[in-house]
């Protein structure tokens, strides 16, 4: 190998070698143009004055244009910014939004159950026949049978056959009873059969579930259709296990020979039901036993018994 000639630089081109030239001449002439522009403000401070005229007119359009360029940037930026601000603040209303809709949605929730626990406290405060109190935990919807599920069960004094209610009316009669749990036959089932009369007029009719959510309603006697839609039934006590004057259902429109209602308690929206002891009608009808009369001591007068023979 051939040592390289001394004084020379490996990588240098001779364009980089002009520029620097040309650089390092560029230099010198702005020193000496600073320099003379420094002599003639302090020789001549009028001609100096001109000088820096025509300079400001030369450099204002580009001062100007750099200007609005530069402005133009900064409203960009800061207009970005503020989309970004106010992107920012609105995700956080709407999260914010959504938690008070939460809020608001459980204290209705709450108020409603509140609601719901006082109307079944005051119901058993009222009925003398109340065994349990218990909430509703389930009820089946889709299939034909009609279920619902009670918190209570036979260590509450749940038994089989008795009725349940809740303070929007009747809701049927307990079919299973476990040891926590009760298994409840909805009004609206097809083998629930709720003996009833109108609350207008007293007409004795018969409720039968349709398995649909909804009750047929047949009158007891043959003839012309007595129902009016809007018209209440109650319970009548016919046959026992209901209580009479118990609300059942309302009737929302007529059939050929009857009617259809819808139940006036609904168990999606019940959440506590009263289990009470089944009616018994000679037991309520009869009247108490009278009184014994105490008995009769007759009184006998000394002065008669003496003169006697």
């Amino acid at each position: 190998m051939v040592a390289p000639p001394a004084g020379s630089r490996p990588g240098w081109s001779r364009r980089a070698q002009y520029g620097l030239f040309f650089g390092l001449l560029a230099t010198i002439a702005g020193v000496v143009v600073g320099l003379l522009l420094l002599a003639l403000s302090i020789i001549a401070p009028s001609s100096y004055a001109s000088v820096r005229g025509v300079a400001l007119d030369v450099t204002a359009p580009l001062t100007g244009s750099l200007r609005a360029v530069t402005s133009t940037v900064g409203g960009l930026a800061g207009g970005a910014g503020n989309y970004w601000d106010a992107a920012r603040q609105n995700g956080d209303l709407r999260r914010a939004n959504r938690a008070m809709l939460q809020r608001m949605v459980e204290a209705k929730a709450i108020q409603l159950e509140n609601a719901q626990l006082k109307a079944a406290l005051q119901l058993r405060e009222q009925s003398r026949v109340a065994v349990a109190t218990g909430r509703i935990v389930g009820s089946s919807y889709e299939s034909p049978r009609r279920f619902a599920v009670l918190s209570v069960g036979y260590r509450d004094g749940v038994q089989v056959g008795m009725p349940v209610r809740s303070a929007g009316g009747l809701i049927g009669r307990v079919i299973e009873a476990g040891r926590f749990a009760s298994r409840v036959l909805l009004i609206s089932d097809r083998a629930n059969i709720v003996p009833a009369r109108l609350l207008r007029g007293g007409l004795p009719v018969l409720s039968t579930g349709r398995g649909d959510g909804t009750l047929d309603i047949r009158p007891l006697e043959v003839g012309r259709n007595p129902f009016k839609a809007g018209d209440l039934l109650v319970t009548s006590g016919t046959g026992g296990l209901y209580p009479p004057l118990i609300p059942v259902a309302r009737i929302i429109r007529l059939d050929d020979d009857g009617a259809v209602a819808i139940p006036l308690a609904d168990p999606a929206s019940a959440s506590f039901a009263i289990v009470e002891r089944p009616f018994e009608p000679l037991a309520e009808q009869a009247p108490p036993p009278p009184p014994t009369p105490p008995p009769v001591v007759k009184k006998v007068n000394p002065t008669a018994a003496a003169a006697r023979p």
